[in-house]
């Protein structure tokens, strides 16, 4: 390992591959070190690297792209020699640029490019962190504002000459994600790129397919019962079943917010600490002692409680989804519980103790009678 990060040039290894090389060699499973090391790709990556003038982001961003980039940053990152930076944010930028290549019209592309900038990118960099569902809605905006102008360039249409009657032409001609175009529109509207009371027809709310209860008690069951499924894959089941709790945010869990002793287990999803029964509370308590991922160099001092295969990171949204839709669909299953949730408590109650909005909630309300705990002691059967 120490050959392959020295520079032959000079005989030494830079100093800031040093915590790397260390952390490679003393990785508790030594194998798997060895077998990622010696494929082709990464050894030349790692000695490409040992010659580099300097290790920064920078470097690595003039290297080609590719997963072995990636991975050996994250490694870098989690080891101290590179400062943290939001990873969705440089997606995002570079994503952007390209996009802009997709504009047919020069004066539509000065109108993306404006919305880009002061709209998308602005927003993201006052974050402390940009997640994946900001970084994905906002390529979606950018991508149906796109198809829109490039729409109005193939009918000769102008955007400050934009009426009401080609929106709902374009609207009606299109798939049901044009309607994602209404922020944008907003954003046109307000900076005087198109003219005012232009109004895409907005989603009819309440029309997204609900897992039904007992859809859900049999998904509970096959999660508690089922042998062979990953523990991973059943603490998570639980929160978006029991709990309503979207993937995004299971998936950002730390242990900080999970406390596991051998009389109970709690979970903060909200402003409150919730205690989960067995047998709810099982699955946790074997992750607590096999987390996974903790004997590479990947994850040496992880405080995420779903650790990803990216050094460093928690595990990706969209593949703790994929990973659950073999039992239930993710969504569907959580506005069923949302829906049930708000049967039988207050508005107020279950978004302070789920973590939701009280806007978000109000829009499931069908009614509000029992005490949230009866809800627990039900779904523990």
């Amino acid at each position: 390992m120490d050959n392959l990060l020295t520079n032959p040039a000079t005989g030494i290894m830079a100093t800031e591959l040093i915590p790397l090389a260390a952390a490679l060699k003393t990785m508790k499973r030594a194998n798997s070190g060895m077998t990622w090391i010696r494929q082709k790709h990464v050894t030349n990556f790692l000695r490409n690297l040992a010659t580099a003038p300097k290790i920064s982001h920078d470097t690595f961003d003039e290297l080609p792209d590719s997963r072995t980039r990636e991975y050996v940053r994250g490694l870098l990152i989690e080891h101290g020699v590179l400062p943290q930076r939001n990873a969705f944010l440089t997606r995002y930028d570079g994503w952007a640029t390209q996009a802009l290549e997709r504009v047919s019209d020069p004066q539509n592309l000065d109108v993306i490019r404006r919305y880009i900038r002061w709209h998308h990118q602005r927003r993201m960099n006052l974050m402390e962190e940009v997640s994946r569902g900001t970084f994905l809605r906002a390529k979606q905006e950018v991508t149906v504002a796109i198809d829109l102008l490039n729409w109005l360039t193939g009918h000769d249409i102008k955007l400050p000459e934009l009426q009401q009657s080609h929106l709902d032409v374009w609207q009606a001609e299109g798939p049901t994600t044009r309607r994602i175009a209404e922020r944008f529109l907003k954003w046109a509207i307000k900076t005087k790129a198109a003219p005012a009371g232009l109004a895409i027809i907005p989603h009819r709310r309440g029309t997204s397919h609900r897992l039904p209860k007992p859809g859900q008690d049999q998904a509970l069951q096959k999660v508690i019962h089922t042998n062979g499924l990953e523990t991973r894959d059943r603490a998570a089941a639980i929160l978006i079943l029991v709990f309503g709790q979207q993937a995004e945010n299971i998936a950002r869990l730390t242990w900080d917010e999970v406390t596991v002793t051998d009389d109970l287990v709690t979970i903060q999803l909200g402003s409150i600490q919730i205690a989960l029964p067995d047998p709810l509370a099982q699955p946790w308590r074997e992750l607590a002692a096999n987390p996974g991922h903790e004997l590479t160099a990947a994850h040496p001092n992880t405080k995420w409680v779903f650790r990803g295969a990216s050094p460093g990171r928690h595990i990706n949204p969209g593949h703790l989804t994929t990973r659950l839709s073999k039992l239930f669909s993710t969504r569907a299953a959580r506005l069923g519980t949302l829906h049930e949730l708000t049967k039988l408590a207050p508005v107020a109650i279950i978004a302070e103790t789920l973590g939701y909005s009280p806007t978000t909630i109000e829009r499931h309300a069908t009614d509000s009678a029992a005490a949230y705990a009866k809800y627990i002691a039900a779904r523990r059967s």
